[in-house]
């Protein structure tokens, strides 16, 4: 047996982002390079009125079910980016083992939005107007119960927290349940819907994000000089996950392999990063080491490049130092705005596509790096590239670091 037969194979992937509901749409959309940032009518008034949002689909009927009534948003989006990927894998749940089949989804915030609504009846109408339904559908854990309803999945079922890293956390577990026996297939990812005023006002308030009231969609621009933070946006992305030698032995599609994963933990501030990125620094060199991989080897970098000051010169001093030969380096959150939770998923969904199609997409409104910002970024164009080995980097407030590490099936 080869050592791509004892590992993790990616063989289904879906998603619904703002720059595409499905995965042809979203990939011509993330080479275009163009940021999808708009006004939204939602947040007029607000200090940052403006977001990556998904629109162009009905969450309902794409659902599809008498019980889409009870989902919040960011469920909705979990269940339509699973059955995608479900589908895209070639299997169906009406022919699986549910007992092996486990559910690993990272969510941030949960159905804050639920929350808010309820909160006006209560004002107005006392708590007899208040849904029975609030806590099933604000808990951030109604994502992945509601996708192992949808799947018939009785495996374990887990939501990752880990703020802007949680989908890429669940990946990790993911790869981790299926290594250890606990299960044969694991739907992992993550999704995040919470473009209320609310939170997006808190996010303002912190100094998070771009105040390009004006430009809004030149408002996101990873790694550029004149960054001044980032753009909310939402979405989900699910992977299916399988051991190498399961899925070639009933005939499935590797699309990519997971080769390996790492995580740590900064333990130094609630938001910022460590300024020199060694914490993510550990995490990135202990996904290299369970792929077996020097890191000359790496040939390209998804960057969690979220256009703020602090991370983007946290990332650049990370990449620099660890990769010197300088892989080629892109940054998702340009064009779609940083989807939070669902982040990290989405993101490896672009991996596994750049290696695929041998093409590294651009980095939304970066026209020239600042001074002392030694990476070679794909800006403009996409970048015809034959990749091979690629890492994904995602980073989260409370100091959570994760890395993935992609092969090329």
């Amino acid at each position: 047996m080869t050592q791509d037969d004892t590992g993790v194979a990616v063989t289904g992937m879906g998603l619904v982002t703002p720059a595409g509901a499905d995965e042809p749409t979203f990939w011509a959309g993330l080479c275009a390079g163009r940021s999808v940032a708009r006004s939204i009518d939602e947040l007029a008034g607000l200090p940052v009125d403006f977001a990556c949002r998904i629109d162009g689909i009905d969450l309902d009927q794409a659902v599809g079910e008498r019980t889409v009534w009870r989902m919040a948003r960011f469920v909705k989006l979990a269940v339509i980016a699973a059955r995608q990927a479900v589908a895209d894998a070639g299997l169906s749940p009406a022919g699986w083992d549910g007992s092996r089949v486990g559910v690993v989804l990272g969510v941030g915030v949960g159905g804050v939005s639920v929350l808010i609504d309820n909160l006006r009846k209560l004002d107005d109408a006392g708590p007899e107007a208040i849904s029975p339904l609030l806590v099933p559908m604000m808990i951030p854990n109604a994502a992945a119960g509601e996708v192992a309803i949808a799947l018939r999945a009785h495996g374990p079922s887990l939501a990752t927290a880990t703020a802007c890293a949680s989908g890429a956390t669940a990946i990790a577990v993911a790869r981790d349940l299926l290594t250890s026996g606990r299960c044969d297939i694991a739907v992992a990812g993550g999704a995040e819907a919470v473009l209320t005023p609310l939170v997006v006002a808190a996010f303002a308030k912190l100094g998070a994000l771009s105040t390009r009231t004006a430009d809004p969609a030149g408002a996101s621009r990873p790694f550029a000089a004149d960054r001044d933070g980032f753009v909310m946006g939402e979405g989900a992305a699910m992977l299916v996950l399988e051991r190498t030698a399961d899925a070639r032995a009933r005939g499935g599609r590797p699309r990519a392999l997971l080769a390996g994963a790492g995580s740590s933990t900064d333990a130094r501030h609630p938001t910022a990063p460590e300024p020199d990125g060694r914490g993510a620094q550990q995490a990135v060199e202990a996904a290299l080491d369970q792929a077996g991989w020097a890191p000359r080897e790496v040939d390209h970098i998804n960057a969690h490049g979220t256009s703020t000051p602090l991370n983007d010169a946290m990332e650049t001093a990370l990449v620099s130092r660890l990769f010197p030969h300088r892989p080629s380096v892109t940054a998702p959150k340009g064009v779609l705005g940083h989807t939070l939770a669902a982040a990290g998923a989405i993101e490896a969904v672009a991996t596994v596509l750049t290696l695929e199609h041998g093409v590294v997409p651009p980095i939304a409104n970066l026209d020239a790096l600042p001074d002392g910002f030694g990476l070679d970024c794909v800006t403009k164009e996409p970048r015809r590239q034959d990749v091979e080995r690629a890492v994904s980097h995602s980073f989260g407030f409370g100091g959570h670091n994760v890395a993935l590490a992609f092969e090329r099936a």
